[in-house]
């Protein structure tokens, strides 16, 4: 094991994938010569070359059209969008005819595509640069929808989607690219659909994603100080949810807070909380608790993004409701 930076690891999974496959190649806006907006995918045109790692202008809807074509003529590309703000700029090409062309083609056509980039905040970027698209691909049929919270998981689980033959949609954090973490060295892959159990506790489970897990895992440590055991769940992939770890964590700990940035209504939370009391509503001892964004969009001052997003505060009084604590 040694420590990497979170870029350095979505760099790793994108290099041997590409050296294990000459059909995976990378394309997107300043992929190559500048090296990646976020040097993700630094010093991979040197090693592979401008016919697979392949700078764009900004055209999203033209770059994500040639990838689902080239996907479904037996390419296997990874499409960087600079953030998920700009694919809505290709959400047709991404919705209409990546999720769907399996289906409508009667199985003659796959489309093994990896769509990646940032979500969400990145600090003073303001609304237009902000926003959470987690719930919205995976509200689509035909999407398996990824969010990695860690370097580790970033590797394992990016491998896994580039040799995936179901288009994926990979989602990052500006915030996160230079987080470090232990990696092994040798090759790994983790599994779509299955989350990941980060901490054991008794007293109440805290589901969250992606770079809200800081917040799940803060909150559960402020939680032990006060003796109280809080169970974190990190979902991995929001499409397909492992609904199975969060019932068997809520029948042992009867309590349940899901902390996602995104905006409330029609989140991946309410998702959760509806499949929660459906579930296991007899082992419930108190209604789920949703932390999610203010319904607002983001604003630029950083005191007021400071109390519309989800926190460490706003989740200890989520836990506080759920364990009837005034």
């Amino acid at each position: 094991m040694r420590e990497i930076q979170f870029r350095e690891a979505l760099r790793e999974a994108m290099s041997e994938e590409m050296r294990r496959d000459p059909k995976v190649y990378l394309m997107g806006e300043e992929v190559a010569e500048y090296n990646g907006a976020y040097k993700v995918s630094q010093g991979m045109l040197d090693e592979f070359g401008p016919e697979r790692v392949i700078d764009t202008p900004i055209a999203e809807l033209g770059f994500a059209g040639i990838g689902v074509g080239s996907a479904m003529n037996g390419l296997r590309p990874i499409i960087e969008f600079m953030t998920f703000n700009f694919s809505l700029v290709a959400i047709d090409q991404v919705i209409n005819s990546a999720a769907k062309v399996m289906s409508m083609s009667g199985g003659q056509y796959s489309c093994p595509i990896v769509f990646r980039g940032p979500t969400g905040n990145a600090g003073m970027l303001s609304s237009q640069h902000s926003q959470n698209f987690e719930n919205w691909f995976a509200n689509t049929s035909g999407l398996k929808v990824v969010v990695p919270s860690n370097p580790y998981d970033a590797k394992g689980l990016l491998k896994t989607c580039i040799r995936d033959n179901d288009p994926v949609i990979f989602m990052e954090s500006e915030l996160m690219y230079g987080d470090k973490g232990q990696v092994p060295e040798e090759e790994y892959l983790i599994p779509i659909g299955q989350a990941n159990l980060v901490r054991e506790g008794n007293d109440v489970t805290i589901v969250s994603f992606g770079k809200i897990m800081k917040v799940a895992l803060a909150a559960a440590d402020e939680l032990a100080k006060n003796g109280i055991s809080a169970e974190v769940i990190d979902l991995r992939s929001v499409r397909p949810i492992d609904y199975a770890t969060i019932i068997n964590s809520v029948k042992k700990t009867n309590r349940c807070v899901i902390v996602e940035e995104a905006w409330p209504l029609a989140a991946i939370s309410s998702e959760l909380t509806y499949n929660i009391q459906r579930n296991a509503f007899d082992y419930l001892d108190a209604p789920v608790v949703r932390v999610n964004s203010m319904d607002l969009p983001l604003p630029y001052a950083p005191t007021l993004i400071e109390a519309i997003l989800p926190n460490v505060k706003r989740t200890l009084q989520a836990v506080d409701t759920v364990m009837y604590k005034k």
